[in-house]
């Protein structure tokens, strides 16, 4: 590591896992009193019973509990493949922040925590899990496997990540989804975290790229990630500002309220666009706003992994 990324480490977390594993264990307290509830038993070591499988397998004590016919899991069970992707560009480091914890995150964090939080549930359920980085290179690729090392590897790789914060690093998200789409062989779950902030947008080429991982029947997740309150309604108090392009370097000083308005209307109908536009390609497109808990997410996957299987 050089001196420049010497420099540029945060604290950090200081144990990953283990907030992946507190932020599913409310996650499932909460379903108790959701419409969900009855699906958490699919957190532990269970799946529901689907008519006309056998019934070797059912877990009766469950049952006269729930109401709900489940079956055991078993270790050889592999039931879902599920690729996850971080967009690592210099916009996703936003807000700078030295510490992180479940309530004080900016976009990396969110997305990394996400992402445990995810993988935390797949390994208890006996699925196997990929991951990909990409900034302005394709800077880590770990292929879907369920093994607890494997699992540890991926942890280190998110708890590095969001440590070290790169330095102006533009991206072409488009040019790094076509080479994942390439890894990706075998029908799997997708869920990409990317604020969607491109330097220069060519939205023909990214959403070409997305309709790439949609190859080989792969279902994509698109979690769109933002500080909702500073990135989208603009909410600052007005005072002289310099508000600087952390992936060129460019900056501007002004106040505020001068542009807040027209700032809203332009980001605002961009976010509509994208969401219009993962529709029409068949993408699941969901809103992931970094000051919020991470309850939309893990929703998300119950739903989407419940349609894939």
């Amino acid at each position: 590591m050089d001196l420049q990324q010497e420099l540029n480490k945060t604290g950090g977390f200081k144990n990953l896992e283990l907030l992946a594993k507190q932020v599913v264990e409310g996650f499932i307290a909460g379903m108790h009193k959701s419409p969900f509830h009855g699906f958490s038993a699919e957190f532990a070591e269970h799946k529901i019973y689907n008519r006309g499988e056998s019934t070797k397998h059912i877990d009766w004590k469950l049952f006269a509990k729930t109401d709900k016919l489940f079956t055991k899991r078993y270790d050889e069970e592999t039931n879902l493949r599920c690729h996850l992707i971080i967009d690592n560009s210099s916009s996703m480091h936003y807000p700078e922040m030295r510490q992180f914890s479940i309530d004080h995150l900016n976009k990396i964090a969110f997305s990394a925590l996400a992402s445990a939080s995810l993988m935390h549930i797949l390994k208890k359920q006996r699925d196997a899990v990929g991951l990909s980085i990409y900034s302005d290179a394709y800077d880590y690729y770990a292929p879907e496997k369920g093994s607890e090392r494997h699992h540890q590897m991926l942890l280190h790789r998110l708890s590095d990540m969001v440590m070290v914060k790169p330095e102006q690093r533009q991206t072409e998200t488009y040019t790094y989804l076509h080479q994942i789409a390439e890894k990706i062989h075998r029908r799997s779950l997708i869920f990409f975290f990317t604020d969607m902030f491109q330097t220069s947008t060519n939205e023909a080429n990214l959403f070409e790229a997305l309709r790439h991982l949609k190859y080989n029947k792969h279902e994509v997740v698109l979690f769109h990630v933002f500080d909702k309150k500073k990135e989208l309604q603009f909410d600052f108090d007005n005072t002289p500002k310099r508000f600087i392009d952390v992936e060129t370097g460019e900056y501007i000083n002004l106040y505020p309220d001068t542009i807040k308005d027209n700032y809203e209307e332009a980001v605002g109908t961009y976010f509509n666009e994208l969401r219009l536009k993962c529709g029409q390609y068949g993408i699941k497109y969901v809103e992931a706003d970094i000051k919020k808990d991470f309850d939309k997410v893990l929703t998300t996957y119950m739903i989407e992994r419940n349609k894939f299987l």
